[in-house]
Parts: C-alpha cells; structure tokens; sequence
C-alpha cells in the first residue's frame, strides 16, 4: 500500500507556500503591530518569497535587508524602500544601495565615519548596531553574543557619547525565541546603554521573535513593548521577523526515487537533497517533519532513513517510521520548507534547484518557478 498523493497536480520536487496560512501569520503579526503600537517589517533573510510581496506589505511595515539584492529585491517586488543592515558595506554599491534604503545600521564606528555622510545627506536614518553581549541562542552558529563575535559594537568599545548624527541602535540577539527572552534583553540594553536611548529616534530590536508559533504568549510580548515604550517615549521600536512570517506555512514536495538496504538500515532515496534545499536541517541543525510520519523510530513499524540526491556522504536525515512500507513513487512531504530554507538553497552537484509555487486561497495550485542548465551554470 502506498502512500496516498495528496499533491499529484504539482511537480516534484516543488517548495509550495500555503496562502492561508501565510495570511493567518501575517493577520496575528498586524495585530500585535497595532496593539504594541510599533512597526514588523519582514526580513528578506528568513522570507524571500517575493511573489508574496505585495500581500505581505498589505499587513507589514515594510522589509528589511543585509545585502544591496535584498534591497533591491524589496525595493522592486514591495515597493518600500528597506531598513538595511551589513557587517560591512561595499564602497563599490554603497551608492546604489542608498536608492533602496529608508534606514541604515552601521556594525562598527569606523563604517559609521566612512559612510554615514553619504547616507544622511540622501535623508536616510543612520544607527549603529549594537552587541548587549547577551543571547539565550543554545547553537553557537546563530549567536551573536559569543565571544569574538564580528556583529554589533559592545558598550566597553562606545565611549560616552554617541558620534553626531546616529539616530538609532540597532540589536539583534534572539533565534527563534519567546517574548520572555525578549524582556530578559530589553533589561540588559536598558541596562548598558539606556543613558543612550532618550537621545534616539529608534530601536530596531532583530529578528527571532518567533510571535506566530503555536504556545507564543503575545499578550506579554505586547505587555513588554507597551512598558518599554511608557519609559522611552521618544523611541520607535521595530521588529524584523522573518521566521515568523513564513513559520509553517508551506512545504517542500518530494518523491521516493530508490529504496536501497545498507548494515540493517533501509534508506529511501528522494528527488530533493537535504544539503542544498534543507541547509538548515543539517546546520542548525534539526530534524524536519515529515507528513504522515513518526519523527521517532517505532518499533515493529516500517522504518526508513532518508537520503538526498547529492554525492555528499553527509547528505541524509533520519530515522521516521510509518503506518505502511514506502515505494518507489511515494509522494513525501516535508513540512514548514518556506522560511530560511529558499533563501539558502544551492546548485551542488549540479542538482536541479526545486520549483517553486503556492497552493491559493480557492485551493488551487500555481506553479511561479521552475529551473534548470541555466539556473547552474549561473552560479559557477
């Protein structure tokens, strides 16, 4: 018995965003927008899904971005123009990316001073990043309050008084996490550089604010910006998620290619690749859900671990069990593949990239992307 098709009308393999559930995202976002009385705009780097743009900008502030594409990209696609952060900025775009940019945050004093002039004679707001040096992040790649950390500029390393013409900080330090961890930061940034925030106009508070998962208090989160806006009036505080825009509302079609045994553990090969489509899954790293599938190995149930198409020996996650043996043909489906999966996708091994398409809200399929020789040969 196979696994019932539910998709057979879309390619595979295909990322496919589900309309519904991003407009239910973006609904509560809106929400918690207004009753905070702050700005969300979506950061490009979590939520690319660009065809979504002008649906997103009915419901966000705008976009923010890290890259003068990314910029663009908003620029074009939302038609806003983009609160811009870099680690450092290339002097040779620095020009173009200021025609796509309302707000710029510098990560240190020196690129603040090579650049900040341009900038603020463009009417463009300039702030600083800033590192409170505190971060409840458990993997050290996402965070960025380790030591020796490149990102943001630590209290001990600002002096007394601000340089002229800074009108915002700029602080990211959350990954995924609850509005508490978020209070717990505010603490320490009122603590180490509250004597900085009533001269400012804003406060950019990063992304990682993960409001739209299933158990997120939002009334304390909007407790926690209500309190901290009644002690620094002056400021605009903004939040760029983009793991919430896109948490759950889509997922990554694939196919059962070959069933192949190996020392006692059975391996079922798919059309996707879990080191150029799912880079997270191995980075972060987690372990993605699979429709129809136990996450934990069941005993006495058909059991597989799964394999991408890539040469990379490293190239599988597993093990999942399921009610019935798979076949070659099954349809699988991993779930939430729509933030921070496109964004970081690869050509590796000259693997085809996936389409790209979204189920609408009649429940109909449209297919926006497909690619090939030339979507490879780009890149190399």
């Amino acid at each position: 018995m196979s696994i019932k098709k539910e998709y057979p009308q879309i390619p595979s393999p295909c990322y496919v965003l589900e309309e519904e559930l991003l407009i239910s995202n973006l609904t509560l976002l809106a929400s918690v927008r207004e009753k905070a009385g702050i700005e969300i705009i979506c950061a490009l780097k979590g939520f690319s899904f660009y065809h979504e743009f002008p649906l997103v900008k009915q419901y966000l502030d705008g976009a923010t971005a890290s890259s003068l594409h990314e910029a663009r990209l908003a620029f074009e696609e939302m038609q806003v123009k983009s609160h811009v952060y870099s680690p450092a900025y290339l002097e040779r775009e620095f020009d173009e990316m200021m025609t796509y940019a309302s707000h710029i945050s510098f990560n240190s004093l020196r690129q603040y001073e090579t650049f900040a002039s341009r900038a603020k004679n463009k009417g463009i707001s300039c702030g600083i990043r800033i590192n409170p040096e505190y971060a409840e992040v458990e993997t050290d790649m996402y965070n960025p309050c380790i030591a020796g950390s490149r990102l943001g500029i630590r209290r001990s390393d600002l002096g007394q008084t601000l340089p002229d013409g800074i009108e915002g900080f700029h602080s990211h330090t959350l990954c995924e996490n609850d509005s508490f961890v978020l209070a717990r930061t505010l603490a320490v940034i009122d603590e180490k550089f509250g004597e900085f925030l009533p001269c400012l106009k804003w406060l950019n508070l990063g992304g990682g604010h993960l409001i739209t998962r299933e158990g997120y208090d939002v009334e304390h989160l909007i407790k926690t910006l209500n309190d901290f806006k009644a002690k620094y009036p002056n400021l605009t505080i903004i939040l760029e998620p983009g793991s919430a825009v896109g948490w759950q509302t889509g997922f990554l079609k694939s196919t059962v290619l070959d069933i192949v045994e190996s020392a006692g553990i059975t391996v079922a090969i798919v059309d996707c690749s879990f080191a150029a489509h799912m880079p997270d899954t191995l980075e972060m790293p987690y372990k993605p859900r699979i429709r129809h599938a136990n996450s934990e190995p069941q005993p006495g149930k058909p059991t597989y671990r799964f394999g991408g198409m890539t040469c990379l020996a490293g190239d599988f996650y597993g093990d999942y069990s399921f009610e019935h043996s798979l076949n070659i043909g099954d349809e699988i489906i991993f779930e939430d593949m729509i933030h921070y999966t496109m964004v970081k996708t690869t050509t590796f091994n000259g693997v085809n990239l996936p389409n790209i398409g979204k189920i609408d809200t009649q429940g109909d399929f449209i297919l926006f992307k497909s690619f090939g020789f030339d979507s490879y040969k780009d890149r190399l």
